[in-house]
């Protein structure tokens, strides 16, 4: 299945939809149609027993479903509004690793351990929002593309065995950085979570249709020109590991989102560096799922 987060011209309440072909279906109306009670976001489904997300797939392909053309809606992040930070990766590719090392003149070194981080909530946006800029704040955005694996099953201390049964899907993030604040603060936190600085989408596909999530290629394009372009497998801490590793004492909740981590070819290891700016047009893409569209823009405070 490939769920979405969806709103309509004549109502712009996001809602629950699941993509067939060209058309989105109203997982609500349609429920309501049929006297179902279905959940009213992904959230919720995600974080409900399976036997509802099961039912959802007998909605979705039932032929009196409420259909829409998918040029005639709004799409929103998957989940607008995660219930606590999204968890990401840092270093997690080889090659990433060497050009981040390189663009700060330090020798490389492979982590032992996965590099965590966290991104706020606020940072969500859509998969085809704008992204407005304060350039009073950064003027070193940077793109990085990242397969995001969201979890469904609740589990502590999982085992890498079973680690992939814990996931519901997987979507596309664009793990937008402020690389400045990344070296003034000593952290990432603040680097990483300026608001909008998370586009993610455009659908979630479930873990059985998604398949390996170590055989995918990733992409991204600035302005059409090709930035970055890898594979999944080059991981240094595969998805199961990650999900091993990040559930050592702590909890990992239905409905959590993980970032896995880019591969080279941000703008920060380039000579010189490339950083976004505004009316770029910046394209992630994972194989299998679709390809984010956002383009960058002048953050404009309100006055009074």
């Amino acid at each position: 299945m490939r769920y979405a987060t969806f709103s309509t011209i004549d109502d712009s309440t996001p809602r629950l939809g699941a993509v067939r072909g060209d058309q989105m279906i109203d997982i609500g109306a349609s429920g309501r149609a049929m006297r179902i009670d279905v959940p009213a976001t992904l959230l919720q489904l995600i974080q409900a027993p399976r036997d509802d997300e099961r039912r959802m797939r007998d909605v979705a392909a039932d032929g009196g479903a409420v259909r829409l053309d998918l040029s005639a809606i709004r799409w929103h992040a998957p989940i607008p509004r995660p219930a606590k930070n999204v968890f990401c990766m840092g270093l997690n590719y080889l090659a990433h690793a060497r050009e981040s090392g390189a663009a700060r003149g330090k020798e490389t070194k492979l982590p032992a351990s996965p590099v965590l981080f966290t991104k706020a909530p606020t940072t969500v946006t859509g998969p085809f929002d704008d992204v407005p800029v304060d350039w009073a704040v950064t003027n070193q955005v940077d793109w990085e593309v990242e397969l995001g694996a969201i979890i469904g099953t609740t589990g502590r201390n999982i085992a890498r065995s079973s680690a992939l049964a814990h996931v519901f899907g997987y979507t596309v993030i664009n793990d937008l950085s402020a690389r400045e604040l990344q070296v003034q603060h000593f952290q990432w936190f603040k680097g990483k979570s300026l608001d909008h600085f998370c586009p993610m989408g455009p659908v979630v596909v479930t873990a059985d249709e998604f398949g390996d999530p170590q055989a995918k290629r990733l992409r991204t394009r600035v302005n059409g020109v090709s930035k970055q372009d890898a594979t999944t497998a080059d991981m240094i801490f595969p998805v199961d590991v990650i999900i091993e590793r990040l559930s050592h004492g702590l909890t990992l909740e239905a409905g959590d989102i993980i970032a896995t981590g880019t591969p080279e070819g941000v703008g920060l290891g380039r000579t010189p560096p490339e950083y976004l700016k505004d009316g770029d047009v910046v394209e992630t893409e994972v194989e299998g799922i679709g390809v984010l569209r956002n383009r960058i823009t002048t953050y404009e405070s309100s006055v009074g």
